[in-house]
């Protein structure tokens, strides 16, 4: 038996503040090493650190997003460790008083996931390692750089579990907009924490951490790699160790790194140069009142105020990107009811599939604006295109940036509405499949539609399908 899973992870968001955590130096990505860092960050002699208000601020708006209870009173601590892009020797971090505690947020299918905590600290530098392996070279322009550190309890009991997690954590960040989030800049990092339990007691099994996950991929295949790996080890009575691995995203498995810490090994300690702080209820109330409409109540007003099945709303407020998307378009056409079904009905097909196809991280990098939509669902329901023929406009817009009436007027894609032409292509399709025109006639309905898309076929699609239909049944009606 491979045992029950438990996953528990722990989320690095990086800030979206202009200056690091303690000192006055720039977080901008893609300096020239070691170009955006001074004393303090450099953690040479003498110096002292000042926390920067907004980090707070952001820190307190990101807590209660997550429904943490704020704690009145802040103290920060030394988390000791020797590693070379650490250079004071320690990080400054939170222990037992951090900023925000117990919140948690719902899955899709209800299950809540306990958050333990959301504390603030600073970033290590990078190591770059030489491809020869002759040397390795730091880089500190990220030591300083203003985290918080989001904490699960361990609630995840599977992969699909702890990716939902991750993606639906992801879209309050993006709502509460204290971050870009973008995990290929390391905006957004996670380690994972699994071990294998039993039924009796799911938190009997030996915690392995896992770390080098830089997307949501690598973090399910990791884990599911690590399931494999754990459960085979019980199969055949082998002890699984404490310890921190690597995922190598290449290979496809985890790699033994070290034996894993336990919270007494970094020697925590309050830090000496920052005082503790207190948190005033004001302070929380006026950050509480700032807050945005987050997901699940835009998702609710979506339901509710345009009358879309929850299942849509849920995945059109997923994204913030892309419930603004969906708003704008809605803001052009004044309008709700059937537009706000075929907009919705387009943006979780047609326009997700090609985001999905595109490895695209959000709708506006797609290329086709919230007019474009809009133009293509009105040239559908004037009748001057088929549905059809819409998903080659709709592609042609996107290889050539026009919009969709503009594609429609170059190629000449305009459906056909004059009867006369459409009989006389039904006379041809009626003509060359007698069998299903005799059983339309008999009461086979669906035989039509095989009537219908044969003549959708002869005349490239650009037939109306309405107009199509009736044509069929006026003609195998004076034939019946």
């Amino acid at each position: 038996m491979s045992g029950v899973t438990v996953i528990g992870l722990e989320v690095h968001l990086q800030l979206n503040t202009a200056s690091k955590i303690f000192c006055g130096c720039s977080t901008r990505f893609g300096a020239s090493p070691n170009s955006q860092v001074c004393p303090v960050c450099l953690g040479l002699p003498g110096v002292l650190p000042v926390l920067n208000r907004q980090v707070f601020l952001h820190g307190i708006r990101v807590a209660l997003g997550l429904g943490c209870r704020i704690q009145s009173r802040v103290v920060f601590h030394r988390k000791n460790y020797f590693y070379p892009d650490l250079p004071k020797g320690y990080q400054i971090s939170q222990y037992d008083l951090p900023l925000g505690m117990h919140g948690g947020l719902e899955l899709a299918g209800g299950k809540k996931i306990r958050i333990l905590r959301v504390h603030m600290e600073e970033d290590a530098g990078k190591l770059i390692h030489k491809p020869d392996g002759g040397a390795s070279l730091v880089d500190l322009n990220r030591a300083g750089v203003p985290l918080l550190e989001i904490v699960s309890e361990p609630d995840l009991e599977s992969v699909e579990q702890a990716y939902e997690y991750l993606k639906t954590l992801k879209g309050i960040l993006e709502y509460l907009d204290v971050s870009d989030c973008d995990m290929e800049k390391g905006s957004l990092r996670c380690d994972a924490n699994i071990s294998l339990g039993t039924e009796s007691d799911r938190l009997s099994g030996t915690k392995v951490e896992i770390k080098n996950l830089n997307s949501f991929r690598a973090v399910a295949r990791a884990l599911a790699y690590e399931i494999e790996r754990q459960g085979k080890m019980r199969a055949e009575g082998e002890k699984i160790q404490q310890e921190t691995r690597l995922w190598d995203d290449a290979k496809g498995i985890t790699v033994g790194m070290r034996s894993k810490e336990y919270a007494h090994d970094y020697r925590y300690f309050p830090e000496p140069d920052l005082v503790p702080f207190s948190v005033s209820a004001e302070q929380v109330e006026e950050v509480r009142g700032a807050l945005p409409e987050l997901p699940r109540a835009r998702a609710h007003r979506f339901a509710q105020g345009y009358g879309l099945p929850a299942a849509d709303a849920a995945g059109l407020t997923a994204s913030r990107a892309t419930a603004d998307y969906y708003e704008a378009c809605l803001r052009k056409k004044s309008v709700s009811g059937p537009f706000a079904k075929s907009a919705a009905n387009w943006m979780l097909g047609d326009l997700a599939r090609e985001m999905n196809d595109r490895h695209l991280d959000g709708i506006n990098e797609l290329g086709f604006p919230p007019e474009h939509l809009v133009n293509l669902i009105e040239l559908i329901d004037s009748g001057k295109i088929s549905g059809k023929m819409a998903k080659d406009v709709f592609m042609e817009c996107l290889a050539s940036k026009q919009s969709p009436s503009e594609v429609v007027k170059v190629k000449g894609w305009v459906q056909v509405t004059d009867r006369a032409a459409i009989l006389a292509a039904a006379e041809e399709v009626v003509r060359e499949h007698p069998q299903p025109a005799q059983d339309f006639r008999g009461g086979k309905d669906q035989a039509l539609m095989f009537l219908v898309g044969q003549l959708m076929r002869r005349m490239k699609g650009a037939a109306s399908p309405a107009v199509s239909q009736e044509v069929l049944r006026e003609l195998l009606g004076k034939k019946g």
